[in-house]
């Protein structure tokens, strides 16, 4: 993953109600969830929500498909375990001594 693009996920993940909308559909699961139902779990007005989702799709954390007349949101787990690969990749890199990189995740 590109600096840039890790850097707009977490900018996008750093605001607390996006970072509540994106952990409500991690919790979903693969089928995710509609946006009403997630309006109505959340309590966030219609307008907001969808301005969050916005941002959240802009950074490819989430994906919307549209059934008939639902629009179901689903956290794009690809990009997820990208940007957590991304985050540990080096973890103690610059350590004396380091044996893996890799088992810090």
């Amino acid at each position: 993953m590109k600096l840039d693009d890790a850097a707009a996920r977490l900018e996008a993940l750093g605001n607390p109600t996006r970072l509540k909308i994106y952990r409500a559909l991690v919790r979903a699961g693969h089928s995710g969830m509609p946006v009403g139902h997630l309006q109505d779990k959340l309590k966030i007005a219609g307008s907001t929500l969808s301005h969050h989702i916005k941002a959240l799709v802009t950074a490819n954390l989430v994906t919307q498909q549209r059934e008939a007349t639902t629009l179901r949101c689903v956290a794009n787990y690809d990009t997820m375990q990208g940007l957590v690969d991304f985050l540990v990749a080096e973890c103690c890199a610059d350590e004396v001594g380091c044996k893996d990189t890799k088992s810090a995740a």
